[in-house]
C-alpha cells in the first residue's frame, strides 16, 4: 500500500501539514464544500422523508476526480476540514466520494496548525459524527425550503431576484424594528444641577446633584431648575460622609467568535467579513521566514472561552517571566461558557505565546498584525490578575439637597497592562479629575451652580458590533453564521452601513413588511432561536433532524396556502397609488417596485404595459440649485449602486454628471477638488476627491463644513463612540467637538 493521504479543506494549510507529517503524508484540499444542493431546483423530497438530493458543486469535478485518485493509493485516508458542523458535512461528502478506494477512511480535528495538534488528531482520529452531519443537513434543507418556497413570494410582490433568508430575516427583522423604535422616539426633557465646590485650600472639584429630601428626583423644565439653583445659592455646603472602597476590576474572556468581530469592529473598525477572513488566515498560517508557515491562532468558529491546561501553563510561565509574580493570579482563570456552547472547541488564542506580534510584525500584513494582536492580548489579560482601584465617594449636604462626588484612583493596573477596551481607555466622566483632601462636617465654598439641559435618546441604531451580539444574546445563528448573515442583508440592499451605523432600506422595510405580516412565526426572534436549539439537539443525539423537519414543514405549509390565495393583497401592500392618469388606457397610475427602484405602472397591468420613470421629486431625486455645465438645466440627485452622483435633469437628451459634493473642498494643497460621497463595491460609504485618480484624498467619516474652531482647519468630519455619541473632529489637529451640526449638502 502506499502512503497515508490526509484531505483538509484549504490549501493554504498544506505546506505547513506536510511540513509536520513528513514523507509518510500525501496532503491534498478540497477546496471547501464539493456537494450541495441543486441551484435549479429544490432538491430536497418532502414526500420522501426530506431526502436531500446532492450534487457535485459546478467546478469541484477535477477535484473530486484528484481525491479519488490519491485515495486509491492510499493506506488510510484522514479526513480533516475544519472542526465544526459544516467540516464534519465535507468530511461525510468526500468519504461518499471515495468510499469506493480499499483504503480505510477516518475524521481527524485539529483546533489549532501546530505540529503537537496535528500529530494529536491523527493519533486520535475516528468514525464521522453522523449527528453533527445530521445536524448541518438540517439547516441546510430548513434554510433550503424557507428560501426556494418564500422568496416567489417577493418575486411576484415586489420584483424577480429578492430573496428570503430563513436567518438573515429576522436580523434585518431586528434592525427595522429598531428603526421604527428610533422613529417613533418622543424624548423627554431633564435637567441636571452641578455645584463646583472650593475647600479652604482654594481646591475646586464638581459635585452632582443626586437627591433632594432624601428622594430621587427630575427636573423636567428650564424653571424648575432656576428655582433649584435659587434656593441652593442660599445654603451652606457639608461634608456630610466620605467612604473609600477596594474595587476590582476582573479581566475578560479571550475571544469567541462573537466577542473577536465586536471587538474588531469597534476597536479596529473591522467589516464581521473581513475579520474572519483575516482571522483564517491566521489559522491557517503566514510565512514566518526560516520557521516556514505557522499557524498563529487556534480555529476562529468558537462559541467556548475554555483554555486547554497546556495553554494555560504557557500563559502563567510568560507573564512570570514578563511582568512578574505579582501579575498572576491566585489561581488560573476560568470561564464559563454561555447555554449550548460546544465545549469540544477552545477560545480564540495565539498558538505560540513567544510569538508576540512585536516579534513577527515584519512577517504580517497591517491587517492580519492588528487583529492578531488583539487577540494576543486579550487573551494573556485573560489569565493575569484583576486590575485594582481605590474609588473614593463624598457626600455634600445642603440642607434638603445632597450632592455626591466620586473619584477613582488605580492602585494596581494587572490585566489592563497589556489589554485595555476602548470603554477603559475613554474613561467616566467622573474619573477625568482628582478629590482633593476633604474631612466630614468640613464646610465648603460655593464657587458656581451649573445646570444643564438633557433629552432622553432613543436607542441607538445597530453596528456590526451590537448586531452580532443582539444575535448572539438572541441565541439567533451560530459562529459560523454571524458575519455571513450581515454580509447577506448589506449585499442585498436591504440594509446599507452609513459612519458604522445599519440603516434599512427602503426596499428592506418592504420585504421586512411582507415577511412579517405573512410568516409571523418563522421569522420571529424566539421562533428562530428554538431552532437553533433543536438543531443543538440533532448533534447531541437528542433529536431526529427527519422529526424536527416534519414538525416544522406542516405547520410552514398551510401558512404557505394562505399566503398563496393572498398574492394580491399582499402586491397592494408594496404599491402606492398617485393622481396621476396612464396616457395610454386611462386607468389610474401606481408606483410599484422593480429592480432598479420604484417607477410609475398602469394600475391595469397586465392589459395596460405602460411603465415609466417617476417624477425626480418622487423617486428622492431631489433638483438642487446647481445648472448642467453643458445645457444650463437644474441638476438632480441621483443614487447609484457606488451612490449619490448629480446628474441633469434633461437625462437621457443631456447626460451630464458630476460627483455629489459635500460642501467642502479637498484639503489636499493645490488640488482644487471637493470631498463626494461615494460607495464601495462592499456598500460601504467613504468620502473621497471629485479629481480622483489625480488626487487619492479619501476619508471613511462624513466632511462636515465648519471650521475647527482650533486650528481652523476648513472642515471637520462626523465621529460616534459609545461613550461620547455622535460628535465632530478635526483630522488636522485632533480637536473634538461634542455638539453635532446638522448640514444640508448638494
Amino acid at each position: 500500500m502506499g502512503k497515508n493521504l490526509l484531505i483538509v479543506e484549504s490549501p493554504t494549510k498544506t505546506k505547513a501539514l506536510k511540513k509536520f507529517l513528513g514523507k509518510d503524508f500525501v496532503v491534498e484540499a478540497s477546496v471547501g464544500h464539493v456537494k450541495d444542493l441543486p441551484k435549479k431546483n429544490l432538491g430536497v423530497d418532502i414526500e420522501n422523508d426530506f431526502t436531500p438530493s446532492y450534487e457535485i458543486i459546478k467546478g469541484k469535478k477535477k477535484i473530486i476526480d484528484l481525491l479519488k485518485s490519491a485515495s486509491k493509493k492510499a493506506q488510510t485516508v484522514y479526513l480533516a476540514p475544519d472542526p465544526d458542523r459544516e467540516g464534519e458535512a465535507i468530511a461525510w461528502h468526500i468519504a461518499q466520494e471515495i468510499q469506493k478506494s480499499k483504503a480505510k477512511i477516518l475524521r481527524a480535528s485539529f483546533n489549532e496548525i501546530t505540529k503537537e495538534a496535528v500529530e494529536e488528531g491523527i493519533k486520535n482520529a475516528g468514525e464521522i459524527d453522523l449527528n453533527r452531519v445530521n445536524a448541518q443537513q438540517a439547516r441546510r434543507i430548513l434554510d433550503r425550503l424557507v428560501g426556494y418556497k418564500i422568496s416567489p413570494v417577493l418575486w411576484k410582490t415586489v420584483y424577480k431576484g429578492l430573496s428570503a433568508g430563513r436567518v438573515q430575516s429576522v436580523a434585518l427583522r431586528i434592525i427595522c424594528e429598531r428603526e421604527e423604535t428610533i422613529t417613533h422616539f418622543v424624548p423627554q426633557e431633564y435637567w441636571s444641577v452641578t455645584a463646583i465646590l472650593e475647600t479652604k485650600d482654594k481646591k475646586s472639584f464638581p459635585a452632582k446633584l443626586v437627591k433632594i429630601s432624601g428622594k430621587d428626583f427630575q427636573i423636567s423644565n428650564q424653571k424648575g431648575a432656576e428655582d433649584v439653583i435659587s434656593d441652593l445659592k442660599t445654603k451652606k455646603y457639608l461634608v456630610d460622609k466620605i467612604s473609600q472602597e477596594e474595587r476590582r476590576r476582573y479581566p475578560y474572556a479571550p475571544y469567541i467568535t462573537s466577542t473577536l468581530q465586536q471587538d474588531a469592529a469597534r476597536q479596529l473598525y473591522y467589516p464581521a467579513q473581513k475579520t474572519m477572513k483575516i482571522a483564517q488566515e491566521l489559522y491557517e498560517g503566514v510565512e514566518l521566514g526560516d520557521q516556514g508557515s505557522v499557524g498563529l491562532i487556534t480555529y476562529m468558529r468558537t462559541d467556548s472561552p475554555r483554555i486547554a491546561e497546556v495553554a494555560k501553563k504557557s500563559a502563567k510561565d510568560f507573564i512570570q517571566k514578563n511582568f512578574g509574580t505579582d501579575y498572576i493570579p491566585s489561581k488560573p482563570r476560568e470561564y464559563k461558557s454561555k447555554k449550548l456552547a460546544q465545549e469540544a472547541h477552545e477560545a480564540i488564542r495565539p498558538t505560540y505565546l513567544e510569538q508576540t506580534p512585536g516579534e513577527i510584525k515584519k512577517f504580517l500584513t497591517k491587517d492580519q498584525f492588528k487583529l492578531y494582536q488583539l487577540i494576543w492580548n486579550r487573551f494573556i489579560a485573560s489569565q493575569m490578575a484583576e486590575a485594582v482601584f481605590q474609588v473614593t465617594s463624598v457626600d455634600i449636604e445642603a440642607e434638603k439637597y445632597l450632592f455626591r462626588s466620586s473619584a477613582s484612583q488605580l492602585l494596581f493596573d494587572g490585566f489592563l497592562k497589556v489589554y485595555q477596551d476602548v470603554k477603559e481607555e475613554n474613561g467616566d466622566e467622573e474619573e477625568e479629575f482628582k478629590l482633593p483632601g476633604l474631612k466630614e462636617n468640613e464646610l465648603l465654598h460655593l464657587l458656581e451652580l451649573i445646570h444643564k439641559q438633557h433629552f432622553t435618546k432613543p436607542p441607538p441604531r445597530f453596528t456590526e458590533a451590537s448586531l452580532i451580539k443582539e444575535l448572539e444574546e438572541n441565541g439567533i445563528g451560530r459562529p459560523s453564521t454571524y458575519a455571513q448573515i450581515v454580509y447577506t442583508i448589506k449585499q442585498r440592499n436591504y440594509v446599507e452601513a452609513e459612519n458604522r451605523r445599519l440603516y434599512p432600506t427602503e426596499l428592506g422595510k418592504t420585504v421586512n413588511l411582507i415577511l412579517v405580516k405573512n410568516f409571523p412565526d418563522i421569522f420571529e426572534v424566539k421562533f428562530t432561536a428554538n431552532m437553533e436549539e433543536e438543531l443543538d439537539k440533532i448533534e447531541e443525539g437528542e433529536e431526529k433532524w427527519v422529526d424536527v423537519l416534519k414538525e416544522f414543514y406542516e405547520p410552514f405549509r398551510l401558512n404557505l396556502e394562505k399566503v398563496e390565495n393572498n398574492k394580491s393583497k399582499i402586491q397592494k401592500l408594496t404599491q402606492e397609488k398617485t393622481e396621476e392618469i396612464c396616457d395610454k388606457c386611462g386607468s389610474p397610475m401606481i408606483i410599484r417596485w422593480g429592480r432598479n427602484g420604484k417607477f410609475l405602472a398602469c394600475s391595469a397591468y397586465p392589459d395596460c404595459k405602460n411603465a415609466k420613470p417617476l417624477d425626480p421629486s418622487e423617486n428622492g431625486k431631489v433638483l438642487t440649485d446647481k445648472v448642467c455645465d453643458l445645457c444650463g438645466a437644474p441638476m438632480m440627485v441621483k443614487t447609484s449602486r457606488y451612490g449619490r452622483f448629480l446628474s441633469c435633469s434633461k437625462y437621457p437628451e443631456c447626460k451630464f454628471t458630476q460627483p455629489f459634493s459635500m460642501g467642502v473642498n479637498c484639503p489636499q494643497e493645490g488640488c482644487g477638488g471637493y470631498l463626494s460621497e461615494r460607495k464601495t463595491k462592499r456598500g460601504k460609504f467613504f468620502y473621497g476627491c471629485s479629481k480622483y485618480p489625480q488626487c487619492k484624498f479619501a476619508t471613511w467619516d462624513k466632511p462636515i463644513a465648519e471650521n475647527c474652531p482650533n486650528c481652523e482647519a476648513k472642515f471637520l468630519v462626523m465621529k460616534s463612540s459609545k461613550t461620547k455619541g455622535d460628535y465632530l473632529k478635526c483630522l488636522k489637529c485632533g480637536h473634538e467637538k461634542l455638539e453635532p451640526v446638522e448640514t444640508v449638502s448638494g
